[in-house]
């Protein structure tokens, strides 16, 4: 094992204060103002998870087409993971082609490629490209919805349950704002999402008789600087909501209101905590997604070592105007992992603290697949040891 990266190292960081009035309209801008025309809303840095504002945050409430979030983080992941690629053929089942409510229009043995999939998820939330990669990823309909639960469990979220892809109603399909932050959150781990759900117009079926025009359900994405995502949200029951997320500088947040009364009034209020959030506070980025920390020994593995790595983007939040920070980062690795390795798999953390206090702390996951060595190569490994030892 190195010894550099085991040991504590001592950070000092300066910040530059911000005005407040760089950002339009922000200067008047206070909690007490925000979210008061919605059921639920919070708001959180993205890098820390910390909360910035609340209210009603742990209610249960439908989601509507939010629900997609999860359906787009389970794309991501099985793209990330390899097990699908932007250029797969996806072919649209009949229940698929049947779905309601927003759609791409896609019809019984239509192909498309997971690419225009997605893009026709993330701008025109559409209910049967939903369920038509759910089904090419999980098999089946009914296993995705299980993959969408067993992920949410993962991720701690206690007060989500899914019944589908598309966030159609249902009984027992709920979310709460607090629950859609976080998966916002583990959402924009996979950066290139932005790339779709930041995109305000786009085509399908291009070259075609049948071209079909993508216009961003989110018009943020046109209207506020620096929003690229993530997810609107719409049915009677569930009234107006969306899952926004924009960047200043290093800053990312995440807004989620639920229950707005109007279109407008949904916007204002994702609107308001957008500027709230970046007139008072700033981040310093620690660390970048996927940088590479350390080597960790692992035994019976073809290699005798994998690279670990950052899971997602470190930084500290601090409040404009608040003094230096001195901080120190802590890395702990997991013992006794076992064979084989997948890439993602957990095998440390990292710990910022800032006087003793700890601020934030992230995964520590394996860059690459590690298989498990055979009896032979153990065999000689086992005896290459004992050849070099006096």
């Amino acid at each position: 094992m190195k010894r550099f990266f085991t040991s504590i190292l001592v950070v000092v960081m300066a910040f530059t204060v911000v005005s407040p009035a760089a950002f339009a309209n922000e200067d008047h801008v206070t909690a007490n103002s925000l979210a008061n025309k919605a059921s639920s809303a919070i708001l959180i840095e993205r890098d820390t998870g910390t909360v910035l504002f609340d209210k009603n945050a742990d209610e249960k409430l439908p989601p509507a087409s939010m629900t997609k979030i999860m359906t787009m983080i389970l794309v991501m992941e099985a793209l990330h993971k390899g097990k699908i690629n932007m250029k797969d053929k996806v072919r649209t089942s009949e229940y698929a082609a049947s779905m309601g409510g927003s759609q791409i229009f896609l019809e019984a043995g239509e192909e498309m490629s997971v690419e225009e999939m997605l893009k026709g998820i993330a701008l025109a939330s559409g209910n049967d490209a939903s369920v038509a990669l759910g089904e090419f990823i999980a098999g089946t309909n009914d296993a995705f919805v299980k993959l969408m639960n067993d992920k949410a469990k993962e991720l701690g979220l206690k007060n989500t349950n899914f019944e589908n892809a598309t966030g159609l109603p249902g009984k027992e399909h709920y979310s709460t704002a607090r629950d859609m932050a976080l998966m916002a959150k583990e959402l924009l781990k996979y950066e290139q999402i932005t790339k779709y759900t930041g995109k305000y117009e786009d085509y399908l079926r291009q070259n075609t008789d049948k071209k079909f025009w993508l216009v961003n359900t989110n018009k943020l994405v046109k209207f506020y600087p620096g929003v690229d995502g993530l997810k609107t949200g719409y049915t009677h029951e569930a009234k107006y909501c969306l899952t926004a997320t924009a960047k200043k500088n290093d800053m990312r947040v995440i807004a989620v209101v639920m229950g707005a009364p109007t279109t407008k009034e949904r916007n204002a209020q994702v609107t308001q905590m957008l500027d709230y959030a970046f007139a008072n506070y700033e981040t310093q980025k620690l660390y970048e997604r996927h940088q590479m920390i350390d080597d960790v020994e692992v035994q019976k593995g073809i290699s005798k070592t994998v690279q670990m790595a950052t899971s997602e983007p470190i930084s500290v939040l601090m409040k404009k105007g608040e003094k230096k920070l001195k901080l120190k980062t802590e890395i702990k690795i997991k013992k006794n992992v076992k064979m084989p390795i997948e890439k993602g798999d957990r095998l440390g953390t990292i710990i910022v603290k800032n006087n003793g206090k700890k601020v934030t702390e992230s995964p520590l996951v394996a860059s690459e697949n590690v298989q498990s060595a055979n009896w032979w190569a153990l065999f000689k490994r086992t005896v290459g040891k004992f050849s070099q030892t006096p």
